[in-house]
């Protein structure tokens, strides 16, 4: 049997589309091992969040605001390499 660094080579030599559609497949069998209990609660929040920002409750933030605030932070709290 194959190693997974063995198919990760093999996979990253596909064509885009291939890839694609791999990783399509992948996501697809993990989303088999999910609970239903787990997809539930999911489908659950995200009909929350959804209903949120359709009622103009939830504050959207553009997300090149949002990059940059993390850019900052991380910059902040993140050692710096020695040059």
């Amino acid at each position: 049997m194959a190693t997974p660094e063995e198919i990760f080579r093999d996979a990253v030599a596909l064509a885009p589309d291939a890839r694609a559609e791999l990783t399509e497949r992948l996501i697809a069998s993990l989303a088999e091992d999910v609970s239903p209990e787990i997809t539930s609660a999911q489908l659950t929040e995200v009909r929350r969040r959804i209903a949120e920002v359709e009622s103009g409750d939830a504050t959207l933030i553009p997300g090149d605001e949002v990059l940059a605030r993390v850019r900052n932070l991380l910059a902040k709290h993140l050692p710096r390499a020695s040059a």
